[in-house]
């Protein structure tokens, strides 16, 4: 078809389009077939070659539901789960999949008539046009406008619908990797909730999915309930609540109306898989930790989970039917995509609700597992486990890294306990992983000190990317490659989120100047790999200087008697801000605040001025939101924090602090500090120079 012809059509119907839109129901589903059509002649410039057709035979959306079908066939005997003395091959995972999504059916949770049109609409409609509460989505140009802006009519609404969303509050169990398939084969949409979350932030959350109902493990009934009451005293319509009862029937007796193994014996072996209309049909919902604001959900596609999915089973360096121990939780990213990637390779899931070394080391020994994941905590977890809960490894266990930057130490140690560690990189609104640090084999000859610098590395994209880079947050011009200039991280490609769901203003935000702004500030070495340097907003910046966090870390877990280090930025009315380390130490050392503050002197900063120092209980946990210094009433000081020329009142009771600095930020939640003792460390940076 002529170029210039259909841009001329395209216009002419847009116009028709935009007549009374939202009048009549008819001209409105008229304005929606009409444009689905325009945005068609669009896309398809292969047609300007003859003799070509896109048909059945040629063109399948892609989804990851293949994957599990496929391994139905493939792998039909080969076992798919392992959870304690329950097994499960591929095949009977794939019919249990299928009948569970024909139940879901039956209590209502289909797109229904409505669903039979896709769920996205990509109506080229003004966004003042339609509600906010639907304006969700971008689908960024792929040449974007230089100025950064995108045009009214590139923008997609998403109409939502409750009945297509089923949210899930489980650990690591074979339910949890079932209805990863299922609800998908339903046609609904999956959202993951995180089973650290408090009644509240679930009730908050599930009232924003709008979930139609709530599968939710027998150890988390009670937030799960507790929740339910607050979305009742808020007059909202519940959703339907499902019991996942442990599979050897240890659970303890609850009356609820559905439990998972019943609700699922309900469904039909016959069921249709009702597959997405198109690779942009939302898959999941995965909500933002909320360590720097409220959760936003990140809206996956069906696209982007399939792409990803392959990608990081290939970081992972899977082959045919790994053995893969599931020490990621599964809500986290789809589980960075592995439920379905695992499925894809065939490969066999060892299900583990709580995630130990003496767990780990065992199931490594009686299942001969062959790759695992885990954030630093859990290799910091297991390099300093006692000797009676470990048992040498039966051979080299790749292992994969991420979800904050890992200290170096730790990457050496574990490499000495016999694991193959490799190092990604990636947010939620990249699916989970998006880079890894490739091994390159002059690296082999260096000594294992530059090695484990190396390997801390973020590396490079993966395959399903098209780009990642470091550039200037306002120019958007990449920095130089020289290993010291910072910017920001950015991502461009397929296993980037559709958006945040029900807020437009913060997807258009995320997608400003057409790529992904991650919020992590880095550099770039000559080699184009990147390299983390910290959270945006966790830089302090005192007299003038920017701290990484993340530096200061580094040093202090470098130290024999440290095991866990968080580093935060306290307001400071000489400084602006300074540094408060969090030091959980390890089982039999001790150490004061001084010596580590000694210990830190001549690195590239330096620790001064003693501040406070506090002890704390195995009682308190110190948790996402809650300040670490709100201990239990019985707490007897109150100290506070004095300076040469200022006096500066106990950060529990300075505004500015609680307002500035919330404990509820990253570097806190990536390390588990819930037990043993804490020494506070509320310290001042100074300069070199300003030092005599």
């Amino acid at each position: 078809m002529n170029h210039l012809f259909k841009n001329s059509l395209t216009r002419f119907f847009y116009g028709l389009s935009r007549t009374n839109p939202m009048k009549h129901g008819k001209n409105v589903k008229w304005s929606r077939q009409l444009s689905q059509y325009l945005g068609d002649l669009e896309q398809e410039s292969w047609e300007s070659m003859e003799g070509l057709v896109r048909c059945s035979a040629n063109f399948v959306p892609l989804s990851p539901i293949s994957f599990l079908e496929r391994s139905a066939k493939v792998y039909r005997d080969r076992t798919s789960v392992v959870y304690g003395s329950v097994k499960y091959t591929w095949a009977e995972t794939h019919g249990r999949c299928v009948k569970l999504a024909s139940a879901l059916t039956q209590l209502g949770i289909s797109p229904g008539d409505v669903g039979t049109k896709t769920p996205i609409s990509c109506t080229p409609i003004k966004a003042g046009r339609i509600p906010k509460s639907r304006q969700c989505l971008l689908r960024v140009p792929h040449k974007s406008d230089p100025s950064g802006t995108i045009p009214d009519w590139q923008k997609c609404t998403l109409k939502w619908l409750s009945e297509l969303n089923v949210a899930t509050l489980a650990p690591n169990i074979p339910a949890m990797h079932e209805l990863h398939f299922a609800v998908p084969m339903a046609g609904a949409v999956l959202c993951t909730l995180n089973t650290r979350h408090d009644s509240s932030m679930v009730s908050v959350l599930l009232k924003h999915s709008e979930a139609k109902a709530i599968f939710v493990d027998y150890q988390l009934l009670e937030v799960a309930q507790g929740a339910l009451n607050l979305l009742g005293d808020m007059k909202l319509k519940l959703p339907i609540l499902v019991l996942v009862l442990e599979t050897d029937g240890s659970s303890p007796v609850t009356t609820t109306s559905y439990e998972y193994e019943s609700l699922l014996a309900t469904g039909c072996n016959e069921f249709v898989i009702r597959r997405p209309k198109t690779e942009w049909d939302p898959i999941s919902i995965n909500y933002t930790s909320g360590t720097t604001s409220m959760p936003k959900g990140v809206v996956y596609c069906h696209r982007g989970a399939y792409l990803n999915s392959i990608a990081t089973a290939l970081l992972h360096g899977m082959g045919s039917t790994p053995v893969y121990l599931w020490t990621v939780p599964m809500f986290h990213c789809n589980g960075w995509c592995l439920i379905w990637g695992l499925a894809a390779f065939g490969g066999t899931n060892i299900c583990l609700r709580r995630v130990s070394p003496k767990e780990i080391f065992e199931c490594i020994a009686l299942h001969k597992v062959t790759n695992m994941s885990g954030a630093p905590t859990v290799l910091n977890m297991i390099v300093n486990s006692s000797v009676s809960d470990r048992q040498p490894l039966p051979h080299k266990v790749e292992i994969m890294t991420g979800g904050s930057p890992p200290p170096p130490q730790i990457l050496l140690k574990m490499e000495e306990l016999g694991f193959g560690v490799s190092h990604l990189y990636g947010l939620t609104e990249t699916y989970g992983p998006g880079t890894s640090c490739i091994w390159k084999p002059e690296w082999d000859s260096l000594p294992s000190d530059d090695r484990s610098q190396f390997k801390a590395r973020q590396g490079v994209h993966h395959i399903g990317l098209e780009d990642v880079d470091v550039k200037d947050s306002i120019t958007m011009e990449n920095v130089p490659a020289d290993g010291k200039t910072v910017g920001e991280i950015m991502f461009r490609g397929n296993t980037v989120m559709s958006g945040y769901l029900k807020d437009l203003k913060a997807t258009e935000e995320a997608f400003k100047g057409g790529w992904f702004r991650s919020g992590d500030i880095a550099v770039k070495h000559s080699d184009g790999y990147v390299q983390v340097k910290d959270r945006l907003k966790d830089i302090i910046i005192s007299g003038g200087e920017n701290i990484s966090t993340v530096e200061v870390e580094t040093v202090l877990f470098s130290h024999p008697a440290v095991l866990e280090a968080a580093v935060v930025g306290r307001p400071d009315d000489h400084w602006g801000q300074t540094p408060c380390a969090f030091v959980k130490l390890k089982e039999g050392f001790n150490a004061d605040a001084q010596e580590l503050i000694n210990f830190s002197r001549g690195q590239s900063f330096l620790m001064i001025s003693l501040k406070h120092q506090l002890a704390r209980s195995r009682s308190l946990f110190l948790g996402r939101r809650q300040r670490p210094w709100a201990a239990s009433s019985d707490t007897k000081h109150t100290p506070t924090h004095t300076h040469t020329k200022h006096t500066h009142p106990h950060p529990a009771h300075d505004e500015r602090w609680q307002e500035r600095s919330p404990f509820s930020r990253s570097s806190l939640g990536r390390v588990g500090m819930s037990s043993n003792t804490l020494v506070l460390l509320c310290i001042t940076c100074y300069r070199r120079s300003e030092l005599v």
